[in-house]
């Protein structure tokens, strides 16, 4: 599962001049968790719903017509911006996204692919939920199947080639179509994708006689990619 099949693409973004009163309004009208800010095309910072929710109660709170002033006509996103916010890379596995969110504390990433923000991933609490689903705490390897139609004994027999091809099965999860294309309500063996994660020595083996099989693979992961140094 890579983050470029999963990251909101194309996102809303503010130059670093914005006011903070317009970002707060955007973010609210759009129902959005964070904003990158972007000055000629290069990430500058992170401006983030959370933060900016809290600096607009704290001046009401205060009461203060010239503190509400400021903060309405003059206060800049680049005077509260995150700078050189953590990121993560439209190749990156889910796992990893997941993995880097926890050990941060960070619930909002720009999705970078090259020097051009091309998406945002956010809310701590699904990558939390996904992370134990998905094991990445283990580090297994997988593959992603094309769209499968889940039929009598198909998923026995995914996971009797990926075994006799030398994987040591840690789960298999059928879901549904990513959006609203594809899906057929009340169709008695729905087509969907299938995650497979194992363990293996040889994860090209295994994505060989899957598809020798007939289940066509469209993403995999190589655990051996992200092991931690000796």
């Amino acid at each position: 599962m890579l983050v470029r099949n999963w990251m909101h693409p194309d996102p809303m973004t503010v130059p670093s001049d914005t006011l903070v009163s317009e970002a707060k309004r955007l973010i609210s009208d759009n129902n959005l968790h964070a904003l990158p800010v972007v000055d000629g095309g290069r990430l500058r910072g992170l401006v983030t719903r959370a933060n900016l929710l809290r600096m607009g109660q704290f001046v009401l709170r205060t009461q203060d017509p010239d503190e509400f002033a400021f903060f309405v006509t003059r206060l800049r996103v680049r005077d509260v911006m995150v700078r050189n916010p953590a990121t993560v890379e439209v190749g990156d596995t889910m796992e990893h996204c997941l993995r880097r969110g926890q050990e941060l504390g960070v619930a909002q990433f720009p999705v970078m692919d090259g020097e051009r923000v091309a998406g945002v991933i956010s809310a701590n609490e699904i990558f939390q939920l996904a992370a134990h689903c998905l094991g990445a705490w283990e580090r297994r390897s997988g593959v992603t199947l094309a769209p499968t139609r889940l039929g009598p004994g198909v998923l026995g027999r995914i996971s009797d080639v990926a075994e006799a091809a030398g994987a040591v099965l840690q789960g298999i999860y059928p879901i549904g179509p990513h959006g609203a294309k594809g899906a057929h309500a009340g169709e008695e063996y729905p087509h969907k994708r299938v995650i497979v994660r194992f363990h293996a020595d040889d994860v090209a083996q295994v994505i060989g006689a899957l598809e020798a099989a007939g289940f066509p693979i469209i993403e995999s992961v190589d655990a051996r990619r992200y092991a931690q140094p000796a």
